[in-house]
């Protein structure tokens, strides 16, 4: 006779949307994982990326016992033998040079609470050399904190009472399926939807009006609909003079140049500026909702400062349905002190977005070691070639994962990890203010084990075994004592979500967290200068998230001989390129070959393509970027790299 289970969790993928999912379980098996109808935000959608894990979780491909390197390939080994290498070379490098000669590398495929004690047991270690800035929101996290003194985004529920919604470079119908629906309302309430992005991404369909700016220069943009708003007389005159610091300077900033020139820098017409403008006056409150491939520029925080400004001069701030919402804080829910930093005040760290270079040139000491968790450096940050290098310079590097990708390929430890359909955790949000149960739902596959498992069994090869080694539920319990602390228990936690008491409208009450108690507008713009061509190289490479597949997670066996290049058919005509040909991209940093496809959805000034293909299936367009940190907020400005594309037949 057949067993059948429905099991409730939450998808803890690097996804602003964090579904709440039930998981269908026969006879042991995984056999179904849609979106969990009771919950509040997510309310049963889950993207079609959800279904697919499904064939992840059960892929031939996926690792299932831990591997080494040796001189006749990958081999076999146990666990226990493979945590004794690790444990003997830790040791090894820590009495030789010091604990700062290892590197721990945490990515973002994985935020769960018990992720916060895989730092926990590198202080306890004695505090390696660790990781600051992001590979994703650090820039618009930081620039919002600069004008707000902390970032709180509107709870994604209070935008139903948005008449409008502005997408800035932010593409729902694929990286954030539960905003569809709210914008599906707006639309059906005589509302208006505005996508502003380079590219007419999937979005854009849902939407009355599409604005493609430069890439870049958003910021004269929002500049040019605040001249608009000013022009009418339409300003929130009142929070501008009584809540803000900075006016004179930012209306300086406005007047300095005309409507004209502000749209010529921005590369929009008068009439999209307008129906923005317009859209901010006559649709109130109106909600902006920030996307990250903002973020992916040098100087980003000019750009989303200014529609920080602009909301301001809008009056949108701090009422409901309004807003400028960027993200969340994901570890909020949790008690921090768990990662233990407070032990080795002062340990180094390294830049995420220059890893590659970070590491070969790191000194007093250098880096012997690595230990990479939820993370594809390889694939994921710039230089991807410099990353690899630096990596494979190390005596030796530890990689948890599921494939063998291009990092793995680096390592000379590969450990199975388990997915979160094999775990029992807790899994906050950086796109709403839910916290969700995460529940085993199937046994782990082969011998694989989660991170908790993994340092787990490593510490009890260490001093500090007594202090690191509790169980789970325990470990649970003190990260999320903040969450317990409002009134949920854990027993109410495992069956479903909780929603943290966060503001639904952050400064309903006109006070900010910063110096002054007021809002700081925005009132030079050093740095927020149009980017100036090259004949050389005259596209900006935009690499945005891919419809199938959640950055670089997917297999070997599900890629396409050459990956996907879109350039404007004017554009390819002039070159001389043909539809469906190969090309050659080549950018100051490298050159790969691709697959041209003419798509009039993308600006002539641009070529697009998708990010987290795998370097040794022939895709990676990390090799092409060059390794570079924002001027605030240590982000990584992708969208910094210029290509040229020429035939490669």
């Amino acid at each position: 006779m057949s067993s059948r289970q429905q099991i409730t969790t939450t998808c803890t993928r690097d996804c602003p949307n964090t579904c709440g999912l039930v998981a269908t379980v026969e006879d042991g098996r995984l056999t179904g994982l849609k979106g969990a109808p009771d919950h509040p935000f997510t309310r049963g959608l889950a993207c079609h990326k959800t279904s697919a894990y499904i064939e992840r979780v059960y892929s031939k491909e996926r690792i299932i016992k831990p591997l080494r390197k040796t001189s006749g390939g990958w081999q076999p080994i146990s666990w226990d033998h493979a945590l004794v290498l690790i444990a003997e070379k830790l040791k090894q490098v820590r009495t030789e040079t010091g604990p700062e000669a290892v590197l721990y590398y945490q990515g973002y495929g994985e935020r769960t609470a018990l992720k916060l004690l895989n730092k926990y047991f590198f202080n306890l270690f004695g505090g390696v050399t660790t990781l600051r800035g992001s590979l994703c929101g650090g820039t618009g996290q930081a620039a919002q904190n600069l004008d707000y003194g902390h970032r709180i985004s509107h709870d994604p529920l209070d935008h139903y009472h948005s008449r409008a919604m502005i997408l800035w470079a932010r593409n729902p119908a694929t990286t954030n399926i539960s905003l569809v629906p709210i914008m599906r309302h707006i639309s059906q309430q005589s509302g208006r939807v505005i996508v502003i992005d380079p590219y007419r991404n999937r979005s854009a369909g849902l939407a009355d009006r599409h604005i493609a700016p430069a890439p870049g220069n958003d910021g004269f943009l929002a500049l040019a609909a605040a001249k608009i708003i000013f022009s009418h007389h339409a300003e929130d005159r009142e929070f501008l003079v009584n809540c803000c610091t900075g006016y004179p300077g930012y209306r300086t900033l406005v007047e300095r140049f005309s409507l004209e020139d502000l749209c010529a820098k921005a590369g929009v017409s008068c009439e999209d500026a307008g129906f923005l403008a317009h859209t901010l006056m006559e649709y109130r409150p109106t909600s902006i909702l920030l996307g990250w491939g903002l973020h992916r520029y040098k100087n980003a925080h000019f750009t989303i400062r200014a529609i920080d400004a602009l909301a301001a001069t809008s009056g949108i701030i701090g009422i409901a349905g309004g807003g400028v919402s960027q993200g969340f804080e994901e570890y909020g829910p949790y008690d921090q002190t768990c990662w233990g930093d407070h032990l080795n005040p002062g340990r180094r760290t390294l830049l995420m977005p220059e890893i590659g270079r970070e590491i070969l040139t790191a000194s007093d000491p250098e880096i012997r070691m690595a230990v990479i968790t939820a993370g594809n450096p390889v694939c994921m940050a710039p230089d991807s070639e410099q990353v690899a290098r630096a990596l494979q310079s190390l005596e030796m590097v530890v990689y948890s994962g599921h494939f063998m990708d291009d990092t793995a390929e680096c390592a000379d430890l590969v450990l199975p990890a388990t997915t979160f359909l094999e775990e029992h955790d807790i899994m906050a949000s950086y796109g709403h203010n839910y916290v969700g149960p995460v529940n085993r739902a199937i046994d782990p596959i082969g011998e694989c084990r989660s991170d908790f498992e993994l340092f787990s069994g490593l510490a009890r090869l260490f001093e500090f075994a007594e202090e690191f080694c509790l169980p789970a539920e325990l470990w649970l319990e003190k990260i999320g004592a903040p969450i317990f602390r409002h009134g949920c228990t854990p027993a109410q936690l495992r069956q479903g979500p909780f929603r943290m008491p966060e503001p639904m409208i952050p400064y309903a009450d006109r006070r900010f967290p910063t110096a002054s108690g007021k809002f700081q507008l925005l009132t030079d713009d050093n740095g927020m200068q149009p980017r100036t061509s090259d004949p050389a190289y005259p596209y900006t490479l935009l690499t945005v998230a891919a419809h199938h597949h959640i950055c670089s997670e997917r297999t070997l066996e599900e890629h396409a001989p050459l990956p996907v290049i879109r350039l404007h058919p004017e554009e390819a005509a002039e070159r001389g390129l043909g539809e469906d040909r190969p090309v050659l991209v080549k950018s100051a940093a490298g050159e790969m070959r691709a697959r041209l496809v003419t798509d009039t959805a993308v600006r002539r000034d641009c070529v697009l393509a998708e990010r987290g293909g795998w370097i040794k299936a022939g895709h990676g367009f990390n090799r092409l970027t060059t390794a570079m940190t924002s001027a605030i907020g240590d982000g990584t400005p992708y969208y910094e790299t210029r290509v040229t594309l020429l035939s490669d037949e």
